[in-house]
């Protein structure tokens, strides 16, 4: 799923150049080369599809010329994830009806891609044959308030590691959160979901008909010259509504995968810094030429400047983007956005 627009990481990010096609950290690798990259080893280049907003098409097939023409699927319009999988379920099912799929965002990061992968294959054997949903869990390391929560029920453990799950829960606020992780059996929502083609249908089918019924309108058309015309014509008819409302918690056979991989979905500066090695003054830096004076706890991203020098910054975000420059406390980023033309 690549048509998001990344706000909060601004001006980095920005509704015409999103965080997925951007080198965040430093790597020479944009965030959605290194989504493709750690399924090396899960399923073969020709078997990735990617559904992204028209206006991003392009650099798409420019960071990702290994995906096939007819997998980059092009939403006119956003109308969130239940949508956006319905799509590419309903038009992989058509052409490859025994298909096991993992969707997965394209904007985060996994720093361990050898237990990522040893995750991902153990869960699409439990989802390869039977009526299940699987989303992976990642261990909570602190007492996060902008994810979502997944409660297991540690009791009916699959010989693989695999949990029903009780319930999900909203972002806590923070007292709620560190309740949370005292609990042996709540773990992060990181959106990573696996099934099979068929489950995928029959959840949609199930909890969302009236997308169901865009999809089967739509279902002659695809892979002919006719389906982007009438996925433009259809596509924005449909629901306005994330996955995780519409089926994952409508849902009987759901279940998780605790995991620790190394995950974060990077959607802030200050998730940056927890991600990101650090100096001896826990300052993290993502630039040419970087010199730091007497700063500690603060975040630079300034790959199009040769030089940067700064001094006396304490817990500051400092980001440089096509002549936009951020300077900005770290502790007060959500205010950002009300700073954005």
């Amino acid at each position: 799923m690549a048509g998001g627009i990344g706000s909060r990481f601004w001006p980095m990010s920005t509704t015409d150049n999103p965080k997925q096609f951007i080198d965040v950290t430093g790597c020479g690798r944009t965030l959605i080369q290194l989504t493709a990259d750690r399924f090396k080893g899960v399923c073969p280049p020709e078997n990735l599809w990617v559904v992204t907003s028209e206006k991003y098409a392009g650099r798409v097939r420019e960071q990702l010329p290994e995906v096939l023409e007819d997998h980059v699927l092009l939403e006119p319009c956003r109308r969130n994830t239940a949508p956006c999988i319905a799509y590419v379920g309903w038009k992989i099912c058509q052409r490859y009806p025994d298909a096991n799929i993992v969707v997965t965002p394209s904007d985060h990061i996994v720093t361990d891609t050898v237990e990522f992968r040893r995750v991902v294959n153990e869960t699409l054997r439990f989802t390869e044959n039977r009526r299940a949903i699987v989303t992976l869990g990642m261990k909570p390391t602190r007492p996060e308030t902008g994810y979502g929560y997944i409660e297991a029920d540690l009791n009916g453990v699959d010989a693989n590691g695999i949990y029903k799950v009780l319930r999900f829960r909203e972002k806590p606020v923070l007292e709620v959160a560190k309740r949370y992780i005292c609990q042996p059996n709540f773990y992060w929502n990181a959106g990573i979901f696996i099934w099979n083609v068929q489950t995928l249908v029959w959840a949609i089918r199930t909890y969302c008909d009236q997308i169901a019924g865009v999809f089967d309108q739509l279902s002659d058309a695809f892979y002919t010259i006719k389906e982007q015309e009438r996925v433009n014509e259809l596509f924005p008819t449909c629901e306005n509504i994330s996955v995780d409302y519409a089926v994952m918690e409508n849902a009987q056979e759901i279940f998780v995968h605790p995991a620790d991989f190394g995950w974060s979905d990077l959607g802030t500066w200050g998730s940056l810094h927890l991600l990101m090695d650090k100096d001896k003054d826990r300052n993290v830096v993502v630039g040419q030429d970087v010199k730091m004076v007497d700063c500690h706890s603060c975040v630079v991203h300034t790959l199009q400047e040769r030089k940067v020098i700064l001094q006396g910054l304490d817990g500051y975000i400092v980001a440089e983007e096509n002549g936009t420059l951020l300077v900005f406390r770290l502790e007060e980023e959500q205010r950002i956005k009300n700073y954005i033309d």
